[in-house]
């Protein structure tokens, strides 16, 4: 159900949203919603490319984001220090992280295939050779290019809220610059992080090669492994992960697809997940075919997650929670899954090449957003597709050494974005300097505000 704005608490919560984001200073503009907000949920629009999902008192919100949408932008306006909205920003965002416009649009918890065509297929799935496994799912998922929210290859529609939020802010104040601390450590224009979902004996048999080929580009990986009932894990494959300064993470518990199909049930099997977490010295957590309730992650034992797609167009679950940066669900940080899997990419384009890749990092990399890969080690064990992640290799290390992104284990990533979300900007004698636990790698960067909007640059010795 979308969130009731509470008229008093508005201004406080909008101003935090922005300073958990930026980690800028705490003397933002006074953000308020002018009017009532409409009874219903629905779509509309924040200028002409940003499309919301939520409340709106300037309009009725569409059933549909194909449809003709009001542009609440228009009724934005500063008044004084303050800034007048039509809507509760803090809805709107989560309902986008959260993907609480898909989950509504259904009108249940966890919008999946009918129930007896999955529970079907998850049957027969084993004996399907991947011809036939290709052919279901183009079938499935004709007309996916078709959907016009969120925006394929990539979604970076929190992004821009934020943004706006803060040109309007820094119009109230009449200020040109605003500091905060940059996103990533040591002034990494962007943070790339590479995975391993092992989904057959097939994959798991290959693992060794992957980490050879990976490790030989200088670049560590994490590794996620079903616990139950699809292979043993042997103990000297999890050692030589470990040694050679690898990751290992949880991957649901028998991949099924069923983990999220009944609280009840759910709850059961998240106490085993919780138990091979602590046995696998495991920080993260994936679940199998990318299903996932955010309400539910408070039952988790991880530091973080990684289920949740930037754009889920082609997947069992569509949705996507339309930011390209991690964020936090409750105590769970989510870091989103924001590049095409490498099944989709062979075996549903039929594409053995990174041109694909190439864009959505592009893309990412104007937000200096999080580049998530997943790439199965069941999938690349022919010598095509081997190729293809080698390029893939080759380019990133490409960009690592050009200084534009920081490739890392996810567990890095999620220890970052931890002290990051902790660390404050402390001004003393007309400088801004950062504390905090970490700070001696955060970097201190201006918003800087330019024909209505926001461009980045770092401070003078930076």
């Amino acid at each position: 159900m979308p969130s009731t704005l509470d008229a008093a608490d508005s201004p406080r919560k909008t101003a935090k949203l922005l300073i958990d984001h930026f980690r800028c200073p705490e003397d933002l503009a006074d953000f308020t919603v002018a009017g009532g907000l409409s009874h219903d949920s629905g779509y509309f629009r924040l200028g002409p490319d940003v499309i919301c999902y939520g409340q709106c008192s300037s309009c009725t919100p569409a059933e549909s984001p194909k449809e003709s949408l009001h542009d609440a932008r228009e009724h934005a306006s500063v008044d004084g220090p303050s800034v007048r909205l039509s809507f509760d920003p803090v809805q709107i965002v989560d309902n986008l992280r959260c993907e609480r416009y898909y989950t509504s649009a259904q009108g249940k918890g966890v919008p999946t295939a009918n129930n007896f065509v999955k529970n079907m297929y998850y049957l027969a799935r084993p004996y399907f050779p991947v011809a036939l496994r290709r052919l279901l799912q183009r079938l499935y998922f004709r007309g996916w290019d078709k959907m016009s929210f969120p925006t394929w290859p990539v979604d970076r529609t929190v992004e821009d809220i934020f943004e706006q939020l803060l040109v309007l802010s820094m119009k109230a104040q009449n200020v040109e610059k605003v500091p905060f601390i940059w996103f990533w450590p040591d002034q990494a224009l962007s943070c790339t992080i590479l995975t391993h979902d092992v989904e057959t004996s097939a994959g798991l048999d290959f693992c060794p090669q992957l980490l050879d080929l990976t490790d030989s580009f200088g670049i560590k990986s994490s590794f996620q492994f079903v616990p139950e009932k699809r292979y043993r894990v042997p103990g000297s494959l999890l050692e030589a992960i470990r040694r050679r300064g690898f990751e290992i993470n949880v991957h649901d518990l028998n991949h099924d697809g069923h983990l999220f199909s009944a609280r009840d049930q759910f709850l059961r099997r998240v106490e085993r997940i919780n138990h091979y977490a602590r046995q696998f010295n495991a920080l993260g957590f994936r679940s199998a075919v990318m299903y996932r309730n955010t309400d539910w992650y408070d039952a988790f034992d991880f530091s973080y997650d990684m289920s949740i797609p930037n754009v889920a167009h082609l997947d069992p679950q569509q949705g996507g929670c339309c930011t390209v940066l991690p964020y936090f669900i409750g105590k769970i940080l989510e870091l989103p899954v924001t590049t095409t899997q490498d099944y989709t990419l062979f075996h549903i384009f039929n594409d053995y090449s990174i041109r694909l890749w190439k864009e959505q990092i592009s893309l990412i990399r104007q937000k200096h957003g999080l580049i998530s890969f997943i790439i199965h080690p069941d999938y690349v064990i022919d010598e095509t597709p081997r190729r293809v992640y080698s390029e893939l290799l080759k380019y990133l290390c490409q960009l690592r050494t050009r200084g534009e992104t920081w490739i890392a284990l996810p567990k890095e990533v999620a220890n970052w974005w931890r002290l990051r979300s902790e660390m404050n900007l402390v001004k003393a004698q007309g400088s801004w300097s950062i504390e905090g636990k970490g700070s001696d790698r955060a970097r201190l960067a201006y918003a800087v505000l330019t024909n209505n909007k926001i461009s980045y640059e770092f401070a003078a010795g930076s």
